[in-house]
């Protein structure tokens, strides 16, 4: 399925390098023709400010209005060959002393820029021609003229003509350049993200029925290497959900099976011919056995549920455990006597938990202990808290487990000896139900077994 209104990564790049690119020449361009225009700057200013020393030169050597002609000839041949280059001498009362033919000098501004910024370069515009020039009040040597303000002025036309080249053809490079590096960045950026092709590639061949296939991480970049990791990490959690809800429900099927079962023989042989009320009430209750059965498992498989989801939430308070295991035994104490047991209970510790849920888990533990315990024997319980938690350890001597079915005992349906009966052993989810009241609480259980001693240990933290 293609996505409508989405920017390719691919695109994204390819502008981005376009954009940094075209900014890169752009700063370039400007570095360099701000560069070429302070040369031509400096270039002129050498011009000038030689013509004005020269000119000051000739200025205080004139001792009379005589020698104003000598002067004007000295100045006119050291502008020879400077073609462009403009000079001018006025008096304070703006009397022209000295002009190049068809001088182009704003005179008031000229006074200005001597009396106020003298050899500061300064351009104008006058008669369509470009100039950059420089004005000062220089000292003569008569009384008469103390101080007459000299203007040099270079025609600038072919520095503004060779700029305007210049940065037309920036212009015209930064588009080439753009252009390449669009074209150059577009056949980059797919190559880099060849491996993400790759990677959906992969993912396109996961299906419900091939969970198990991972991504090769060793082949992707190391920068791809952590997202195939964390894909590899879903999947294998997908993988494990997945077969838990395809065992849960082949074990509800085949739990689900029995009862069920059962309840059609009985009503289809009840069925068969007249029978009395007698007859009709034994079948009665056989079928409501069968049916609170049936109510009991589906009541633990929806605890389970909502547990697994994260939507059991106790209502803690302060529980002595003792307490509680005192009160179960005595609701198990007329089972434990017809097997000659002997309930005992070793220590105390107070935890933050749900009553209710902490007592099913603990009953169902003690359940299970008087089923499996031989008779004459002690089930034990020892309770013993420290600084952090308050653990719990239910020990019967009895059945015993095999070690093969240790990591497996808290699985939905397990039963380790499959000739149990299913009328005397429950619905096979209590000690699953115990595990998920004990996780909900932050803690941890676990079971060994040593010598036909079965030892149940649950940890639960003091704070949760």
């Amino acid at each position: 399925m293609r996505l409508s209104g989405k920017t390719s990564i691919t695109r994204r790049l390819t502008l981005l390098f376009v954009t940094a690119s075209s900014v890169v020449l752009l700063a370039l361009g400007f570095v360099v023709a701000s560069s070429v225009e302070q040369h031509f700057e400096q270039q002129d200013m050498e011009v000038l400010t030689g013509k004005m020393e020269l000119a000051r030169y000739a200025l205080q050597t004139f001792k009379s209005q005589d020698d104003l002609a000598q002067i004007s000839r000295v100045i006119s041949d050291s502008l020879v060959g400077h073609h462009g280059l403009e000079l001018i001498i006025f008096g304070s009362d703006q009397e022209l002393m000295f002009a190049t033919p068809k001088p182009h000098f704003p005179f008031d501004l000229m006074a200005t820029l001597a009396a106020n910024s003298p050899y500061r370069p300064m351009t104008w515009e006058l008669g369509g021609q470009s100039y950059r020039g420089i004005a000062a009040e220089l000292p003569t040597g008569i009384s008469a003229h103390s101080k007459v303000v000299v203007a040099v002025a270079l025609d600038i036309a072919h520095h503004q003509a060779f700029m305007r080249s210049f940065l037309q053809t920036l212009w015209i490079f930064v588009a080439g350049a753009a252009v390449l590096t669009g074209v150059l960045g577009w056949v980059a950026a797919r190559r880099g993200l060849a491996p993400l092709r790759a990677m959906r590639e992969q993912t396109l061949v996961v299906t419900a029925q091939q969970l198990s296939h991972r991504l090769p991480v060793e082949s992707v970049p190391l920068e791809l290497a952590e997202l195939a990791q964390s894909l590899n990490d879903m999947l294998a959690r997908l993988e494990e959900a997945f077969l838990r809800l395809s065992e849960f429900s082949s074990d509800i099927a085949h739990e689900l099976r029995t009862p069920v079962s059962n309840l059609m023989t009985q009503t289809q042989v009840a069925l068969s011919r007249a029978r009395d009320a007698d007859e009709y009430r034994g079948i009665l209750e056989s079928n409501a056995e069968e049916f609170e059965r049936m109510a009991r498992m589906i009541a633990d498989m929806l605890l389970l549920a909502k547990a697994e989801n994260g939507l059991v939430v106790p209502t803690r308070e302060s529980v002595s455990l003792s307490a509680e295991v005192l009160a179960l035994f005595d609701y198990y104490d007329a089972v434990a006597e017809e097997k000659g047991l002997r309930l005992a209970v070793e220590g105390d510790g107070q935890v933050s938990a749900d009553r209710l849920m902490l007592r099913r888990a603990l009953g169902n533990l003690l359940s299970n202990a008087v089923r499996h315990s031989t008779a004459h024997t002690t089930v034990r319980v020892r309770v013993h808290a420290d600084q952090d938690a308050v653990s719990i350890g239910m020990e019967n001597t009895g059945d015993g487990i095999a070690q093969e079915h240790l990591e497996r005992v808290f699985d939905r349906f397990f039963r380790g000896d499959s000739s149990r009966q299913r009328s005397t052993e429950g619905t096979g989810l209590g000690l699953a139900i115990t595990k998920s009241i004990v996780l909900a609480h932050g803690g941890t259980i676990s079971v060994a077994c040593l010598d036909k001693v079965t030892t149940f240990t649950i940890r639960l933290p003091r704070v949760p």
